[in-house]
């Protein structure tokens, strides 16, 4: 066999085998969150009771796996002022939304926490421990368009990474 044909084999293999890597990162696990599953309802924590109440919004769109309790991404648009949320809901301290595949473009990330960082838009403690360690993140803009996303805790950060629980954290659970 010629040097040609060996280095065509092993590039059409590299092709391959990349297509399947990116299509298995962008699309292979996800799914569309159905409108009426409860991961559709969009839920923010009470600064008063901590209770967690659900919220109207309009133009929900989601997607989650099963592969990680950290690839839930919504978009939505709300009517509430944002003045009236802060006034009654948990703000949420250091949210950081993860990046989203790219045929999820109402979800970037990176444009979420440029206007978190300006101050265009605020951040709210949808709900604690969704999962063990990971809290739901809702963001709201100035103009009603909201984002939501799942972000590691302290306790989900510690012990996922290995270390044991902090004080004041729930046990883990044993398959963490």
């Amino acid at each position: 066999m010629s040097g040609k044909a060996v280095v065509l084999i092993i590039l059409a293999i590299c092709v391959i085998a990349g297509g399947g890597l990116y299509y298995s990162l962008q699309y292979a696990y996800y799914t569309t969150v159905a409108r009426n599953s409860p991961a559709a309802d969009v839920v923010l924590t009470q600064i008063q009771t901590g209770a967690v109440t659900e919220v109207p919004i309009k133009n929900f769109t989601g997607i989650d796996a099963n592969s990680s309790p950290l690839r839930y991404r919504a978009c939505f648009k709300m009517d509430n002022a944002l003045g009236t949320l802060k006034k009654a809901f948990q703000t949420y301290p250091d949210p950081t939304p993860l990046t989203a595949p790219r045929h999820f473009a109402c979800f970037n990330a990176e444009k979420i926490d440029g206007m978190l960082k300006q101050h265009k838009a605020v951040a709210f403690l949808g709900q604690a421990n969704v999962h063990y360690g990971v809290d739901r993140v809702v963001a709201v803009d100035e103009d009603g368009n909201g984002y939501a996303w799942n972000q590691l805790n302290r306790c989900g950060k510690a012990v996922f990474d290995g270390q044991p629980a902090p004080q004041g954290c729930p046990p883990p659970p044993e398959n963490k």
